[in-house]
């Protein structure tokens, strides 16, 4: 019997289609920041209640396996196709993205003008007291996109 593969640069491809990142430095736990940035931007983030946490699995020294669960929180512009997702990267001392240590968020944009998009919200994010540091992030920067699939 064939086996079927899941040809993940087609997925990946298709999902990042139309989309920028904005990696965010908060201090902040999800639901207080999400609150903010509803405030700010007047957006309601929230959590879908279908929509799961994306789960990592990975084994620690002692060949234990541990899970993290990394919260998603969404906006979907009402009236559009236009949608925001709003990923927390860390579970305690685990990172969804590891080639962003410094990150604690990633803001990801799908809108017909992403890019220009991301440009104003990082320059908004930049005015929040509670945001360190606010960059646009490219894909290619990224190693573990794939984790961001949902």
């Amino acid at each position: 019997m064939a086996k079927l593969v899941l040809d993940m640069d087609a997925t990946s491809d298709g999902f990042f289609e139309d989309t920028a990142m904005i990696g965010i430095a908060s201090a902040q736990p999800g639901y207080r920041f999400c609150w903010i940035l509803n405030n700010h931007f007047e957006i309601n983030f929230g959590r879908d209640p279908e929509q799961k946490n994306i789960l990592l699995r990975k084994k620690d020294k002692q060949k234990n396996e541990q899970a993290y669960n990394f919260p998603i929180y969404q906006y979907d512009l009402p009236n559009s196709t236009n949608k925001y997702l709003l990923y927390k990267l860390k579970d305690g001392s685990e990172s969804l993205l590891p080639e962003t240590k410094h990150m604690d968020y990633l803001w990801l944009i799908q809108t017909g003008n992403a890019e220009e998009d991301a440009l104003y919200i990082v320059n908004e994010l930049k005015n929040i007291p509670d945001v360190q540091l606010a960059q646009v992030l490219l894909p290619d920067q990224l190693k573990n996109l794939n984790n961001l699939l949902v």
